[in-house]
């Protein structure tokens, strides 16, 4: 069968954000039969990464392939008529604190691609950006006027319903088990309940869930499952109102991160590093994988972050914006990331596989995408994707070294005694004068 057979039979397992935008883009370009499964009876699936009140869009890569693509999606973020309300371009501002040399690389690709970026050089500039009433410590860095944030959740749902009304099928509550296996090639799935579905090719998109789901095809530590910490603050309204204008903001040297507040008056914030992971004995050789715990694994247990990351998120605040600090964490929750070695992602064929593709690994920056990162995977199902991209994603490609946001060294293992308790959420009183001085 031709690569480019529009009668092909697709599944895709996952309903988060590689695997829905490629049924959608499969669709668009006339494939007859795409069928979405997806393991949660809720979609988007809460515990799901790409489900959350929002995620930063940044155009500000050291890497040009990922900034011309982030300049695609912003101009499909901006059609009101696709996207109603749910692209808010607030700019971005890169540092704050001291550049690193990812950011100084990312302010580079951001001048060489014509990008509305400012150079902040002193706190003074900082603090004009911000709106009038909003202090910050911050005192070096760049705001870029191309991205902003989207409302996560609303868009993911969106675009499940935009295949089902091009003519997919997306089935909850269908937790793929098995892949079912003819002639040395992948012909179909089985799920959890025993039913089973059959296809010309299957597409794994499965998040941080891949390598635990899949053992078999040994991608632990080519796909990592990483809980990352964020947390929220409730402002009251008076404060939303004064930071609602405020830049989404990121810092590479810190790991801090920080949005304007939602229509809510919800503040989410977190720090970006290595994050933790949940080593569990997984399969017949009993190997050592990350497995996500998530509210629909642990209940409330799985949204509660490490004692130590609130403290490092309370301090980073208190730089960012001083007047918030002393305000009470509202909620907590690991949102598990899939990286890889390079933080660049996994959209290939499976090796020797040639009716299995994988199309995952987003380290903590796809979503952004969700309009356009589809059409990578079409690209690659029709054989029309270009060979340097190919290359670039392989499931089988050497993890070259190169700038990246992260070190995968920072990365500890997630241990439930130095989880947070409600107690933890409220900063410690400030510090008084004693009697004597």
């Amino acid at each position: 069968m031709a690569s480019g057979d529009l009668s092909k039979r697709i599944i895709i397992i996952g309903a988060g954000c590689f695997g829905i935008s490629t049924a959608y883009h499969l669709l668009r370009r006339g494939y007859a039969s795409v069928t979405v499964l997806d393991r949660s009876a809720i979609l988007p699936a809460p515990d799901a990464a790409s489900t959350d009140i929002n995620r930063m869009v940044r155009s500000s890569y050291s890497d040009p392939f990922y900034s011309k693509l982030c300049h695609d999606a912003i101009d499909a973020w901006k059609d009101q008529s696709e996207w109603p309300d749910i692209y808010h371009e607030t700019g971005v501002l890169m540092g704050g604190v001291g550049n690193d040399p990812y950011t100084e690389a990312a302010y580079r690709t951001d001048l060489a691609m014509g990008a509305r970026v400012q150079n902040l050089p002193d706190k003074t500039k900082i603090q004009a950006v911000l709106p009038t009433g909003v202090r910050t410590g911050l005192f070096k860095g760049y705001i870029s006027r191309d991205g902003g944030w989207v409302d996560a959740a609303k868009a993911t749902s969106l675009m499940i319903s935009k295949v089902r009304e091009t003519g997919g099928q997306v089935h909850a509550e269908k937790l793929v088990r098995k892949l079912i296996r003819e002639n040395d090639k992948t012909a179909g799935v089985e799920c959890a309940d025993g039913t089973t579905f059959m296809g010309d090719l299957v597409i794994i998109a499965t998040g941080s869930w891949t390598a635990s789901n899949f053992p078999e095809m040994r991608l632990e530590e080519k796909c990592v499952a990483a809980g990352q910490s964020v947390v929220t603050v409730q402002l009251s309204q008076e404060e939303g109102d004064l930071y609602r204008t405020c830049p989404s903001m990121v810092n590479y040297k810190t790991g801090f991160y920080i949005f304007p507040p939602n229509k809510d008056n919800i503040l989410k914030m977190g720090k970006h590093c290595g994050g933790h992971i949940n080593p569990v004995a997984i399969g017949e050789s009993q190997t050592l994988v990350s497995v996500p715990r998530t509210l629909s694994s642990h209940g409330d247990d799985g949204l509660r972050v490490p004692k130590s990351m609130l403290h490092d998120i309370r301090a980073l605040l208190a730089t960012t914006y001083p007047d918030l600090a002393h305000k009470p964490f509202a909620t907590t929750r690991l949102c598990w990331y899939t990286d890889t070695p390079d933080e660049d992602w996994v959209i290939g064929f499976y090796p020797s596989d040639s009716s299995l593709v994988i199309a995952t690994g987003g380290s903590g920056h796809a979503y952004k995408f969700l309009p356009v990162i589809g059409n990578i995977t079409a690209d690659l199902v029709s054989g029309t994707l270009d060979p340097s991209v190919i290359k670039k994603f392989a499931v089988d490609r050497a993890f070259v070294p190169h700038a990246k946001t992260r070190s995968p060294s920072d990365t500890e293992v997630l241990l439930p005694h130095d989880l947070c308790s409600p107690e933890d959420l409220v900063p410690p009183p400030p510090a008084h004068l004693s009697s004597s001085d």
